[in-house]
């Protein structure tokens, strides 16, 4: 990614970093059909009286990898749960596009935080587990059908789970059982893919295999992907942009800055 990075200070604000929204074709310029996904407006947001998020302005366009960093208690997870209307914000507005570039209804795929953290008891096996996402496409009651079984074969090569297909979940350490829940997302096909620290349990191997996934999942499939990391520096050259999260000197707020986002987020605690 040839990103051209700008800094700026903003009176006693820390140095706030931001990527070039629009150089992920390598050629430094916008598609002309990308589309709006994610647009937060003057967002303002808080746990009982206690604000985490003031003056959030976003946008997130089709087809972009983007992902949000910053420190423990930086809002992050908050900040995807208002992206998907998960939280209501205090304050401002929040767009979340319902259609996709054709004109249907838009599918989201999300893998929270710890998701891998589920009951090991579970009784199925990876395969039933991630083909059952497919039943999201169109009605639960409906009979899978040879694509179905395509797609939950490639996404579980994709992440480098189809030789264990057969075992059982509660079998799988937490960095297997992360992957099958990443399989099961990819195996929607969603148009908005919403991963947070999605690379917790994998070795460096898998995590620069899997920002490779993302990369392709955005440049060839054209999904958006937001993802939540503490590995910027692993993943930064596959991104098309970095929403950062940043304590001021005061330690007063956290600020978000890209070439489309700005905000000011206060610690949690």
């Amino acid at each position: 990614m040839n990103a051209n990075r700008n800094d700026y200070v903003l009176g006693k604000a820390a140095v706030l970093s931001f990527e070039n929204a629009y150089e992920r074709d390598g050629e430094g310029r916008k598609e002309e059909n990308d589309m709006l996904m994610v647009s937060l407006q003057d967002v303002e947001f808080g746990y009982q009286d206690v604000p985490c998020l003031e003056d959030a302005n976003i946008q997130i366009l089709s087809g972009e990898f983007v992902a949000v960093t910053g420190q423990n208690g930086a809002a992050k997870t908050t900040l995807l749960k208002l992206m998907l209307g998960l939280l209501k914000p205090w304050k401002g507005k929040i767009q979340l596009a319902s259609k996709n570039a054709q004109g249907e209804k838009l599918t989201i795929g999300y893998v929270p935080q710890q998701i891998a953290a589920f009951n090991g008891a579970f009784p199925s096996t990876i395969f039933e587990f991630v083909r059952s996402a497919r039943h999201t496409r169109g009605s639960w009651l409906r009979k899978l059908n040879a694509e179905d079984y395509r797609l939950t074969e490639q996404a579980l090569r994709q992440v480098g789970m189809w030789e264990l297909r057969q075992r059982k979940i509660g079998e799988l350490s937490g960095g297997q059982k992360q992957k099958i829940c990443i399989a099961r997302a990819l195996a929607q096909e969603p148009d908005l893919l919403v991963l947070d620290e999605p690379a917790t349990g994998m070795d460096m191997e898998s995590r620069l295999g899997f920002y490779e996934l993302l990369h392709r999942q955005a440049n060839e499939s054209g999904r958006t992907v937001i993802m939540v990391t503490h590995g910027l520096q692993e993943a930064e050259s596959y991104l098309s942009r970095i929403i950062t999260l940043e304590r001021r000197e005061d330690g007063r707020w956290k600020c978000c800055t890209t070439t489309s986002c700005n905000g000011h987020f206060v610690p949690a605690g």
